[in-house]
């Protein structure tokens, strides 16, 4: 992972920041009894509200001068009120942000640079889906907070009737040959649909290709180079061994409802979607493992896109020291690993994935965010998402279309679509 720090100027500068938050904090913002109030915006379901209640206990027993009031937000319509509060004289004071979207917040210039923050924020190890993501320009803006990833749910009961042991598929070319053997009868070996772009992304960067490059200040698309091209090969090869819709990724139909019914085999998946097919069958209650997805190699878990959360400071907030202080607290080892263990997600360390070793779905996701990638850490990545000529170009392909060709005009059109957006 690389990290990018700032020149001794702008630590200066931070530092002069967090000294004058400290005098805003005499004349406004505290409480009668004399404690600065922040406030801070998470996330609906990104915690628990015991979970919640338990860390702003504990923080305030530590720090008896910070009062927190946590307001939770909706995931819909989240950019545009960030937005708004970064640009206002009344944001609060720590904002949680989906990692992808702090390089559209940072742009703006309404976050605080903590570039000269990582070191005492233990920034050596941060899963680099989250960190990286988090920079922007040079700059780090947003900490890593919590992950989560794809693994592969599958069913133990068809890998034991096969005799396939699901621990000894490390690699793809292992993944393969225990599909083709799965895919046989009145079972898929997996389901896959032929949208499901962010596994692609993941084949794609184990290659050593992305979806989009940067040279010179210009973003490009970049399925049409051979490292991506290779990727959208392994797609295809993986994708023939079931009846996954060639033209629709996995929520049409939910692939959940798919597994349910009792023929898939495998299906890529965060590990909450075993507790949805559990529900539509409970007939399946036991009978779902988790593995990561396999590498080209089997010392190297396969790449994954790494969903999740970062923290960020807004410029605008009066109390920076206290939200400092307030995000070294929640993404410290004490309080990462409850929450790891609590929501069963992914630490923001590498060196605290054992926090969940037992939790099975939880651990699977650990082993491969420790290789997770974002998505281009652009503002401008938004307006290809919007369009989408991944899916496009994914059933393309599928379909017979020349792999070649349905690169170099997918790459084309998110070269436009960065381009607009710019």
């Amino acid at each position: 992972m690389k990290y990018r720090l700032l020149a001794g100027g702008s630590a200066l500068v931070m530092a002069t920041l967090l000294s004058a938050c400290g005098s805003v904090d005499d004349s406004a913002g505290k409480s009668a009894d004399g404690r600065t109030n922040i406030d801070v915006w998470l996330m609906r379901d990104s915690v628990s509200a015991q979970f919640q209640k338990e860390f702003v206990k504990g923080f305030e027993k530590a720090h008896p001068g910070i009062r927190v009031r946590v307001q939770i937000q909706e995931w819909d319509g989240i950019g545009e009120k960030i937005t708004a509060a970064l640009a206002s004289n009344d944001a609060p004071d720590v904002i949680e942000s989906g990692n992808t979207q702090v390089a559209q917040f940072a742009q703006s210039g309404g976050l605080v640079d903590l570039s000269d923050k990582v070191a005492e924020l233990n920034g050596e190890d941060w899963l680099p889906g989250l960190a990286e993501p988090g920079a922007y320009e040079g700059k780090q803006y947003g900490i890593p907070y919590y992950a989560a990833n794809r693994v592969v749910i599958y069913r133990t009961d068809l890998f034991e009737k096969a005799g396939i042991d699901a621990k000894a598929v490390r690699t793809r070319d292992q993944w393969i040959a225990a599909t083709e053997k799965l895919n046989k009868g009145g079972t898929q070996g997996i389901y896959l649909p032929g949208q499901t772009w962010y596994a692609l992304a993941g084949f794609v960067w184990d290659e050593g290709g992305d979806l989009a490059t940067e040279s010179g200040g210009v973003w490009k698309g970049a399925l049409d180079t051979p490292e991506a091209l290779r990727g959208m090969e392994f797609y295809e090869k993986l994708q023939a061994l079931g009846k996954g819709p060639k033209d629709a990724d996995e929520a049409d139909p939910p692939q959940a409802d798919v597994m349910a019914q009792g023929e898939v085999a495998q299906v890529i998946s965060t590990p909450g979607g075993a507790n949805v097919v559990i529900e539509k069958n409970p007939e399946l209650k036991g009978k779902l493992g988790f593995f990561p997805i396999p590498g080209k190699t089997a010392d190297t878990p396969g790449a994954v896109f790494t969903g999740g959360s970062d923290l960020v400071i807004p410029n605008a907030s009066g109390k920076q020291e206290a939200a400092l202080t307030f995000i070294k607290e929640l993404t410290g080892d004490a309080w990462q690993k409850k929450l790891a263990v609590a929501m069963s997600y992914v630490p923001n360390r590498t060196s605290l994935a054992s926090a969940v070793a037992g939790d099975p779905g939880a651990a699977a996701m650990a082993v491969g965010a420790a290789n997770g990638h974002a998505t281009p850490n652009t503002p401008s990545w938004a307006a290809v998402e919007a369009e989408n000529p991944m899916k496009d170009y994914m059933t393309a392909v599928l379909t017979g279309g020349d792999p070649a060709k349905e690169a170099a005009k997918a790459s084309a059109d998110i070269t436009r679509a960065m381009k607009t957006d710019s």
